[in-house]
């Protein structure tokens, strides 16, 4: 093979998934083939993710593209260091050393000159005698030079197996000096112990160091991965035939060896069967019927969910059973309600008064705040504790907002901090004698039990919520298991109130959740249709949309106050072309704008980004959206502004941050925007559902705009899947007392 070295100028183009780059490399050669005006060549092949400034010697051979001319096709990329003084200047200021930049790099080689890589490698007390570096910053420099050498070694491995640079620093921060040998020995641990490691990375390695294809740890690792699968779509168990023809067809492995991996694990309490019984519930009432027989198999469950759906069960039939409450002594001049209040109101007050568990579900503008602001009244007035809660932070401050008092997230009400856990629990219950949580259909079956793990015997819950929303993006479907189940009393608001009633985004909303079309109407200020026959004329309408024609006729701001949200990720209309077409429209590149791709993402100072995962050590939580204030290139960190609260992240942890331009509609639940808008074409046919519509526009609080065409609106009207996640919530509520687990698996 033919060998090229140099340092890389500029990084055209990088493909995360595959690694595959396109880059302009500054020979080490004078002379070479290819060679530009600018003295550049251009390099392509699956590289490991390069940054401007590093050294690497390539071996591949020279090809001609018809359009681009003379290319170096690479096949074997080994980083190296510079030779010369300038090489290692400009090395040491590309931003690739922690804490080293332009200026210091400057003084560095100034002090040593071609001996700097030298002195930091094997006399790094000699770097103090550069002005302005102290022994804290001398540390540092060395730590990160360290590190970044650990971390090269590790690439080298983990090159070949397609694993990009940041997860190389992720794995390396896992395990520390341990890593190399960790990834060659127990390769499937990555994937149990580093987000961003998923079975199948794991499995590519483990196969390329020799694994053999039925070994028992590859066994038992696909058949968790084909549960944890399963519950990543929101179920919380999965039927036991299914799991192993799944995990089979994975591993492309016998079911008998599927079969004997499942039993190890069951006896390594690694997953959990149990027997569901079967059970039909009636659609229109709650009425218990007689418990039937078992199902003919038993389901798996992951041991964090068993423990959780079965701790819920027994949770929530103490808190509907307890008497007295801590209510009951309520004051009974304290009862008389607002007689503006309509009749289901009231209902719903006089509920969550008298009933340790109660539920208050509707739609859009048929007066469910109102009814909580009239609960907190009476409260106030009688004395009583109480809180308000939501699942995320963006449906937290809106109730606070609504109600005019505070609220909460779940997590900071319950006061989790990463080390020690939840504060409030079992043994230390929340001081409160009701508790009103708020976007309950959002509630996942984990954050549920610890919930009511720190409800005292006798304290009051109401949850409200829209039961036709889409369900939780964690598993369970909390909300609608307890309506299931009957064991507490449903308030469900239908009337829709006057002022509501203007309001074409509140009409056309129950209008879809009726399975009709949604109305157009000529003189609307709030609800608009742009049509567009496919995908790619979607886009296009999307983005002059949310650029022009929104600012200009309602004057919002389109980073703060509009949200577009699409129902896929992938197409022209889909979340990542959108993201990349609004963030060069909206926050395009500037000489003094600051950008680093990561995670094969370009994040820019001044780009709206959204948090993806809990955090709760940075304490921001999965859906907050914020806009990214500043990008430190010496020191790798990234700062995100989250409405006045700023929070920094390491390089390797910007895999927590997405483009927020454009989000799925999931992950806008529970939260609400001035303006949204949403494409809606056939090639979305898959994801085209009436409680995906009906959720998207329910988000819109001054404007919807729809961009798309009749027949997929019409499309997502009328399908309303019936198919429910894989809970057993329901049941265990209504007869508790005929579960355990099979004997003998």
């Amino acid at each position: 093979m033919d060998e090229l070295s140099g340092s890389v100028e500029r990084i055209t183009y990088y493909n995360s998934e595959n690694g595959y780059s396109v880059v302009r490399l500054r020979p080490a050669q004078r002379l070479v083939r290819g060679l530009g005006r600018d003295g550049l060549v251009t390099v392509v092949g699956n590289l490991p993710e390069l940054s401007p400034g590093e050294h690497v010697l390539l071996r591949g051979e020279w090809a001609r593209h018809a359009k681009h001319g003379e290319q170096f096709q690479a096949q074997v990329c080994e980083q190296t260091l510079p030779a010369t003084v300038a090489g290692i200047r400009r090395y040491l200021g590309s931003g690739l050393i922690k804490g080293i930049g332009p200026r210091l790099a400057e003084r560095i080689v100034a002090e040593f000159g071609a001996e700097t890589l030298e002195v930091i490698e094997r006399q790094p007390e000699k770097l103090r005698d550069v002005p302005d570096i102290g022994p804290k910053r001398a540390g540092l420099i060395v730590s990160a030079w360290q590190e970044q050498k650990q971390v090269k070694e590790i690439m080298l491995f983990l090159h070949s197996h397609g694993v990009s640079t940041n997860l190389a620093i992720k794995i390396y921060k896992q395990y520390g000096s341990q890593a190399l040998q960790v990834v060659q020995t127990d390769p499937y641990r990555l994937a149990q112990d580093i987000y961003g490691v998923g079975f199948k990375t794991a499995d590519r390695l483990a196969q390329d160091l020799g694994l053999p294809p039925e070994h028992p740890s590859r066994l038992e690792a696909g058949l968790i991965y084909a549960l944890s699968v399963h519950t990543d779509e929101g179920h919380v168990y999965a039927p036991r035939r299914e799991l192993v023809q799944r995990a089979a067809e994975l591993l492309e492995a016998p079911m008998e060896l599927v079969e004997a991996a499942l039993l190890r694990l069951q006896s390594q309490e690694r997953l959990r069967l149990e027997k569901i019984p079967e059970r039909r519930f009636p659609v229109e009432n709650h009425v218990s019927e007689q418990a039937p027989p078992y199902a003919a198999e038993p389901v798996a469950y992951l041991p964090p969910l068993y423990y959780g759906e079965s701790g819920l069960s027994e949770r929530l039939h103490q808190l509907a059973s307890s008497l007295p409450t801590r209510l009951s002594d309520f004051p009974p001049m304290f009862l008389s309600l607002d007689p503006q209040l309509s009749a289901e109101q009231q209902a719903a007050v006089k509920t969550a008064l008298t009933h340790p568990l109660s539920v208050l579900t509707g739609g859009p503008g048929t007066g469910k705040t109102t009814a909580i602001r009239a609960l907190i009244d009476l409260l106030e007035g009688g004395r009583k504790r109480y809180a308000l809660a939501s699942p995320t932070g963006r449906a937290a401050k809106r109730l606070s907002e609504a109600c005019g008092r505070p609220a909460s997230t779940i997590h900071r009400l319950l006061g989790y901090a990463p080390a020690e856990g939840f504060k409030f629990h079992q043994q230390n219950p929340l001081p409160i004698d009701l508790l009103v949580v708020d976007e309950a259909s959002m509630l996942d079956l984990l954050l549920a039990y610890n919930l009511l793990k720190a409800l005292a015997p006798g304290t009051h819950l109401l949850l409200v919520g829209d039961v036709d929303q889409l369900p939780s993006v964690g598993a369970g479907d909390v909300l609608r298991d307890v309506i299931r189940s009957g064991i507490a009393p449903v308030t469900r608001l239908s009337l829709i109130f006057r002022q509501a009633a203007g309001s074409h985004i509140i009409t056309n909303a129950h209008r879809i959740n009726r399975g009709e079309m949604p109305i157009f109407e000529k003189d609307s200020q709030d609800f608009f249709l742009f049509p567009a026959d496919d995908a790619a004329q979607a886009g296009e309408w999307v983005l002059e949309v949310v650029t022009r024609r929104i600012p200009d006729k309602f004057g919002l701001n389109p980073k703060h106050e509009i949200q577009v949200l699409a129902p896929m990720y992938r197409g022209p209309a889909g979340v990542h072309a959108l993201n990349e077409r609004l963030q060069q429209a909206l926050n395009p590149p500037g000489a003094k704008k600051p950008e680093k791709a990561l995670f094969g993402q370009l994040f820019r100072v001044g780009d709206k980004v959204m948090q993806v995962q809990n955090d709760y050590e940075k304490e921001v939580f999965n859906g907050d959206i914020g806009l990214v204030s500043g990008l430190d290139l010496v020191e790798h960190s990234l700062t995100v502004d989250f409405e006045g609260r700023k929070v920094t992240y390491d390089w390797s942890e910007a895999d927590q941050l997405v483009l927020a331009y454009a989000v799925s509609v999931h992950k806008a639940q529970g939260a609400e925007f001035p303006a949204v808008v949403m494409p809606l074409v056939t090639q979305h046919y898959m994801m085209l559902q009436r409680n995906l519509l009906y959720t998207a526009v329910t988000r819109a609080r001054r404007l919807c705009v729809l961009v798309g065409n009749r027949k997929a609106i019409g499309l997502a009207v009328r399908n309303n899947p019936v198919a429910r996640r894989h809970t057993a919530l329901a049941e265990r509520l209504s007869y508790l007392e005929v579960f355990h687990p099979p004997g003998d698996g």
